[in-house]
């Protein structure tokens, strides 16, 4: 039963995917924030039907933390979740992601229209300084910055060493990041179509400042109170990091 549960949501993604899509094109055509806005409505028709088809719902710690415009958050990266969850939590926020999925037909589009940043994940410091040039752009126009800093879905009790562009943009904008963590890899695995019912914790951080600071320590920083937060909500962790 899970197993087709976790089935039907699939479906319903990709399904809202394109109608999501189609609707930032269509409002984006009278309004571009309209058409940016419509990306929250996508987002919780996801968390409803999660509730309703895989018992899967979420809670929240650190919604004081949550930036109302021109912050840099990083998020632990484990599932597809938190690719949704970003537009269902924040203002309009601009993600940092691979540029292959501007190719895709209607989603790239969409992508386009919502001010992502598509970057070639190969091509090293070109990536970082389109960061922070377009980053620093996003910041301006009052959006939110996105950065999965580990550049790809970790298992839970595991990371990497985090990438530069992110705290490049910090130190180079002077705005403070805003570490998330969350557990929604020990329900909804990064290659796996079966979703645990359950109740995925995501916690928002305090502000850490990046002035004075070099791109070295922001991310040190980050990694150690994302990690130290994981170790905290996930089952996947040991009990100390």
């Amino acid at each position: 039963m899970n197993l087709i549960r976790s089935l039907a949501y699939t479906v319903f993604l990709f399904i809202s995917v394109l109608v999501g899509s189609m609707s930032v094109l269509v409002f984006g055509l009278f309004s571009r924030s309209a058409g940016m806005r419509s990306n929250y409505y996508w987002a919780q028709s996801n968390f409803i039907a999660l509730r309703w088809l895989c018992g899967l719902d979420y809670e929240v710690e650190g919604e004081e933390n949550i930036p109302e415009r021109d912050a840099i958050l990083f998020w632990k990266h484990q599932s597809t979740w938190e690719t949704i969850a970003q537009f269902g939590f924040l203002p309009p926020p601009a993600c940092v992601l691979k540029r292959e999925l501007m190719w895709v037909p209607i989603l790239g589009w969409a992508l386009s229209m919502s001010r992502q940043i598509p970057i070639d994940r190969g091509s090293g410091g070109r990536a970082v300084r389109q960061v922070v040039r377009e980053g620093r752009d996003r910041l301006e126009r009052g959006m939110v910055v996105v950065i999965f800093p580990e550049g790809t879905r970790m298992a839970p009790g595991e990371t990497r060493r985090y990438g530069m562009s992110g705290a490049a943009l910090a130190r180079e904008s002077g705005r403070p990041v805003i570490p998330v963590a969350h557990n929604a890899g020990d329900f909804w695995q990064r290659r796996g179509l079966k979703k645990k019912p359950g109740t995925i914790r995501i916690v928002f951080g305090p502000p850490l400042p990046s002035t004075g600071k070099s791109a070295a320590e922001i991310n040190a920083a980050a990694q150690t109170w994302i990690e130290s937060t994981m170790a905290r909500i996930s089952d996947g962790y040991p009990d100390e990091v």
